[in-house]
This record gives structure tokens, sequence and C-alpha cells, in this order.
């Protein structure tokens, strides 16, 4: 006997038609209205009010069908959002809209050493720089996303990755921007968020495991946009495979990122990371790989698969998203990916029907990512003022 459904409240109705709207970029009234479980009529009165408030917009398009709808439903382009995305060289900054478009783009370089002190000056700097540049435009900010690689529950005992104090920035935020809902989040939270509400084509829909391979190795459980838990990060970059392999940023030796983040791939290839960076995608082509290398690589990429497998084992899922950069190999390097994610007990497509995708990797585009992250916040709360009861 199915459960009927609970109630949901205003700001979660809200919520429902915001993010399908995000992951959609727009949709005419009867598919919408099916598609968050509701009336038309009752649908229309939400509308009615999101339009108010400058949250969406309708659009005059020709019918799907003979006597179909002709008013596209999409968020509104004029809604500003900042974004704020950390990695290893620089902080990127950013204003843009709903629909992912950038106004404006700026990078702070960290210096080769940072230090948990010039991390915190180099947020300053670039709030800074928002402040001054959405002053001068009199514009105001509905929201603010900052992205920080390995940020968790653990934060306040210091960052693993980069060194940075979230209070102390929250302060700084709280000086020049008090009245803009801003909210944090871990690297790869953004990237998943990123392509779920970007990305042409995305494979999936229902919940799945995303796992983001750059300077780290990390997943996100990807779940109902509208469930307060709905992206989750999950650390799957430090399994041990062996004391004597080479060491990690965390201490241990032999962790999985120490195989196959971003730096560790740079040196199996015998280039500076500053070098396979600058190459992005193109690096597949560009760097020769000799039978030796490969060899390595697919040995490595094994390893990876296992982890997924064992992170499956933990909790179940029938999706797996992998992005970066073994998304851009050949399917014969990528198979021994898949084959370590069917060799981990109880795990793969044998016992647990797991479909695995790759889709291209992400990082290079700051602060994209970010962007998708603050329009996902705007759109959870319903687009209400976070200050609000109902909100909250």
């Amino acid at each position: 006997m199915e459960m009927p459904e609970q109630p949901r409240s205003r700001r979660q109705t809200r919520a429902a038609i915001l993010t399908h709207l995000l992951q959609s970029g727009g949709s005419f009234r009867p598919p919408l209205a099916k598609a968050v479980r509701l009336s038309e009529a009752s649908l229309s009165r939400i509308l009615f009010d999101l339009k108010a408030e400058g949250l969406i917009e309708e659009v005059r398009r020709p019918a799907p069908y003979v006597g179909g709808p002709t008013g596209l439903v999409s968020l509104d382009g004029t809604v500003a959002l900042a974004a704020l995305e950390l990695n290893s060289q620089w902080l990127s900054v950013g204003v843009g809209g709903l629909s992912g478009e950038l106004h404006y783009t700026e990078r702070v370089p960290l210096p080769k050493k940072p230090t948990v002190e010039t991390v915190g000056r180099v947020f300053r700097e670039a709030l800074t720089l928002l402040r001054d540049w959405t002053r001068r435009r009199r514009i105001t900010l509905a929201q603010i996303g900052i992205t920080i690689p390995g940020l968790g529950r653990l934060s306040e005992f210091g960052n693993p990755i980069i060194p940075c104090d979230v209070g102390r920035i929250s302060d700084v935020l709280g000086e020049m921007f008090a009245e803009v809902p801003a909210e944090f989040t871990n690297s790869v939270v953004a990237h998943a968020t990123f392509h779920r509400c970007r990305a042409e084509n995305y494979p999936f829909s229902d919940a799945h495991l995303f796992v983001f391979v750059g300077q780290g190795v990390a997943g996100a459980w990807m779940d109902d946009p509208n469930e307060a838990d709905a992206l989750q990060p999950v650390e799957l970059g430090h399994m041990v495979f062996g004391t004597d392999g080479p060491r990690c940023r965390c201490g241990h030796r032999g962790c999985v990122e120490a195989y196959t983040s971003l730096p560790a791939l740079a040196e199996l290839l015998g280039v500076t990371e500053q070098e396979l960076l600058q190459l992005g995608s193109d690096w597949v082509t560009a760097i020769p790989i000799s039978s030796r290398v490969r060899q390595e690589l697919r040995h490595r990429l094994y390893r990876l698969g296992l982890s997924i497998g064992n992170t499956l084992n933990v909790k179940p899922s029938h999706g797996v998203a992998v992005s970066g950069w073994p998304s851009l190999l050949a399917e014969d390097d990528r198979k021994a990916l898949v084959d370590g994610v069917d060799a981990s007990l109880l795990g793969g497509r044998k016992h647990a029907q797991v479909s695995l995708a790759f889709v291209p990797p992400s990082n290079g585009n700051d602060p994209q990512a970010a962007l998708a992250f603050a329009a996902f916040c705007l759109a959870s709360r319903g687009g209400m003022p976070a200050a609000s009861t109902e909100a909250a």
C-alpha cells in the first residue's frame, strides 16, 4: 500500500517549481504542473507570485502542438548572483544570472604556499572587488555561493587541501554583504550541481553518486533537489591501497587520491601540474603515453574503480557519474575503472545493476560551478528571503 504524500509547505512548492526550471531551462505550464505535482490552477497562483517577485518570466513561444500552450516559463534573467570558487592557484569571483551567464569575473592569485592568513586576505580582496563592482552598477545580489575544496564537517579544525578559516571568511561576508544570503559548500557538490543544472544530456535524473577527479578525488550523493540533504559530499579519495604507496596530502601513504589526482597524473606523465592544467582537455592528444605509462594509468584507474565500488557498498546506488580527467580517456583506458567498480565485493553492474556514465570535466571554467550552486541555493529556499522563518 502506498503511503499518501506529505503535504508540502509553500516554500517546498515554490522550491519544486524553481529547481525544476533551473534543471530544465524552462517549461510550458502543463508539463511544469505535472512535474511538480500541482493542478494548473494552483501552479498559476504560485507563478503569479514568483513573477511579481521578479524570479520568473513567461515569454510567448510557438506552441509545441496544435492548440498547445504558448507561454514558456523560465527563470528571470535579471536576478543577480555572486560566485566565489577557490582552487589551488587562485580564487575566482564573479557575478552572473540564474541560467549561468557570467557578467563579471576576476581572479585573485593565491601564494605558492598559502596559509590561513594569506587565504583570508585573498578572500577579503575578492569580496572588496565584488562589492565595488556591484555598487558601481547598483546591482543587488540575491545569493552568494562559495566553493572550497575539502570543505567538510570538520573544517573548523583546518582544511587539508587549502588552509582557510571559514568562520573568518563568514565574518568578512557579514561586514560587506550583511543583507545577502551566502552559502559555503565543498567543491565536488558545486561541480555536481553544475552538471545537473547546466550540462546538456546529463545521464541521470534520479538519485545517484557523482564522482569528481581533479585536485583531489571526492563524490557527492545526488538526491531529489527538494530534500534537505539533496547534496551530500562523500570522501572516497583517502581509501588506502598500501602503506608503501606515494604520500598523500592527508598524511597517509597509498591513498587512491595519491595515485589518481591531477598532481599524481602530472607526475606519471612526466609534466608539471601547471603544464597539465594549461593544456586542459587537450592533454590526452598533446602528451605521448608510452605502453608502460598506459599500463600504470590503467592500474590506477582500476584502484579508483574499486574505491567507487566500495563507496557503493556503504550506500547502494544504481547510477554513477564520473567527471574529471578519466572522462577524457578512450574507452579502452576507461574500462579499467569500470572493471574496478565491478570487482568490488557486491558492487558493480553484476550484483547491483549499476549504470556508470562519464561526463566531461568541469574544472577550468570557474566560477561557473559556484554560480550554479548559488542558483541552486536560491531555488531550494523557494526564492524567499533567507531571514524568513518559512524559508529556514
